[in-house]
């Protein structure tokens, strides 16, 4: 079994089950990615909340497993030969818990490549657009008198449902078998309505084929779980 203890992140987040993966995350839409899939593979693991409102992730402890100061981030005591293996980027952690398993991700390689390219749509386009909708429409960004960054934000966002409306037609999920392209996606979307209230601006009841997916997705019982890990203390 691999000794844990020489990792600082440890030191402040003790693993009770040092042979599970450890996760260190809170439940944003970039965290419940990697929950989820936890969730829906039933690969075993230990869940550390870390608390973003805190600034727990600029800890020296934190910061040792991920330099960039976000959420999430994994220790795996089982990683590639057997080695323990630390993570961070949702993404990377998708792509990595997807190979580790055999799970949620197409074998065939032309497959494989277009699935990473929807992950790559949501880590480059989806999270990062819809995430400043969210700052100018109901966080700081609405004492700002020029609107215009918001304008910017509303218009792209409702852009990219359109291309994720067009995808979706004639599948339920966005590469037809759900995948790591469905579970990066769906906090997002889901997010953008909800704790964002969006929903009008975004004229997102316009839509079929996106409402319709998330619908199928929150209905998963892996999701729901995973909407709601790590557990707060």
């Amino acid at each position: 079994m691999a000794d844990l203890s020489v990792f600082p992140i440890t030191q402040r987040w003790p693993a009770q089950h040092p042979d599970r993966l450890q996760l260190y995350s809170m439940n944003t839409p970039n965290g419940v990615k990697v929950s989820i899939m936890l969730e829906e593979i039933g690969l075993p693991y230990e869940g550390h909340f870390i608390d973003i409102g805190k600034n727990e992730t600029w800890t020296p402890e934190f910061l040792s497993l991920n330099p960039n100061g976000k959420i999430p981030a994994i220790l795996d005591p089982d990683g590639p030969g057997g080695q323990p293996l630390t993570l961070f980027e949702s993404g990377a952690i998708l792509v990595y818990l997807a190979e580790k398993t055999g799970q949620l991700i197409p074998a065939d390689p032309a497959a494989r490549y277009e699935t990473l390219q929807w992950v790559m749509f949501q880590m480059a386009a989806v999270g990062p657009m819809f995430g400043q909708l969210g700052f100018f429409h109901k966080f700081a960004g609405r004492a700002f008198e020029d609107k215009r960054p918001l304008e910017r934000y509303v218009t792209e966002s409702k852009r990219l449902l359109g291309v994720l409306e067009a995808r979706l037609d004639g599948r339920d999920w966005i590469m037809g078998d759900y995948s790591i392209a469905d579970v990066a996606t769906l906090g997002w979307v889901r997010n953008l309505i909800g704790f964002y209230e969006a929903r009008d601006l975004v004229e997102f009841d316009s839509l079929k084929n996106v409402p319709a997916w998330l619908e199928r997705g929150l209905a998963r019982p892996a999701v729901q779980r995973g909407l709601e890990l790590p557990p707060r203390p």
